[in-house]
């Protein structure tokens, strides 16, 4: 199995368990979304940093000397890239959490309709990423489809925005940032999250929650809803183009649509269906060259072992 195909996995995994993530989240309404963005960081930030210092101490130095080493890349440079991968990640979270238990789950999931666009374009412009038309074509249906979607008040479509905006500058800058291992990347990342967070506990100090329940939710979304799609999605930016991983992103509001619909209940119109169809046609048309190469040499292959 290639790179690319594992990539392709990784990045569709790490999109449909953040579909899920709703349902974490909707346990944790009662709190504030400052709350549930700490403590989600706290525990990510720990858990990741544990795994590091016990198992991937050598793959951590070796990474340093090569940031301070690499003449592609002024360290000032990869720090600063870092830091900010780390300030958009922890600023998307904090959107996203608010607008699920403040706003509504369509506005969350709207966002990341529009950051598949963003981030195909970014990678176009900014990392000079390769657009044919076949892709070109994928764009203009998903387009076409979050035009039919895009129903509600101005403040609800320009939450949707910002949370779009702040992941895909995530995900264009972790393509630019290279030979670094993923989970030394995430663990400073986190790093950067926790410091962005601290000033929340020192300037809005508030009673450490005693429910158990509240616990239970936040270890749920820091390990299964944080830290593994995240080194899914660093893994698949490792071998995909930041527009195709982009792309993949649309799993997740069809995921949450679903959950949507099937858990909460929530009303269905005949045009939703029709748009999250076109949506996935969109992502169908757009990762079809890589699709097709891998069954394409699968079938070959297999052909071949069965002639001789």
């Amino acid at each position: 199995m290639s790179g690319k195909v594992k990539g392709l996995i990784a990045a569709l995994s790490a999109n449909i368990i953040w579909g899920f993530v709703s349902i974490a989240f909707r346990f944790l309404k009662d709190y504030p979304a400052d709350i549930i963005l700490s403590y989600r960081i706290v525990i990510a930030f720990f858990i990741s940093w544990f795994f590091i210092i016990s198992f991937k101490r050598k793959s951590l130095l070796s990474d340093l000397e090569e940031v301070s080493s690499n003449k592609d890349m002024p360290k000032i440079k990869f720090w600063m890239l870092l830091i900010f991968s780390g300030i958009f990640i922890t600023l998307n979270w904090f959107a996203f959490i608010y607008v699920i238990n403040n706003v509504n789950l369509k506005s969350a999931a709207f966002a990341y309709m529009i950051c598949p666009l963003i981030t195909a374009v970014g990678g176009f412009i900014v990392l000079k990423e390769e657009l044919t038309k076949q892709k070109f074509v994928a764009l203009i249906i998903a387009a076409v489809s979050i035009v039919i979607l895009a129903t509600g008040s101005l403040s609800d479509v320009l939450w949707s925005a910002l949370i779009a905006l702040f992941y895909a500058s995530f995900v264009i800058l972790q393509r630019i940032i290279k030979n670094f291992d993923r989970l030394n990347m995430l663990g400073f990342q986190l790093l950067v999250g926790l410091l962005f967070v601290i000033p929340l506990f020192v300037f809005h100090p508030h009673t450490i929650p005693l429910n158990l329940n509240f616990w239970i939710a936040i270890f749920i979304v820091g390990i299964i809803f944080t830290l593994i799609p995240l080194l899914l999605s660093l893994y698949a930016l490792g071998n995909l183009p930041s527009s195709t991983v982009g792309i993949l992103i649309y799993i997740n509001p069809i995921v949450a649509f679903c959950i949507a619909f099937f858990y909460f209940h929530e009303s269905i119109k005949l045009s939703q269906i029709f748009s999250y169809i076109l949506l996935a046609f969109a992502v169908l048309i757009f990762n079809w060259k890589i699709l097709s190469d891998n069954l394409f040499k699968n079938f070959k292959k297999k052909n071949v072992d069965i002639i001789s």
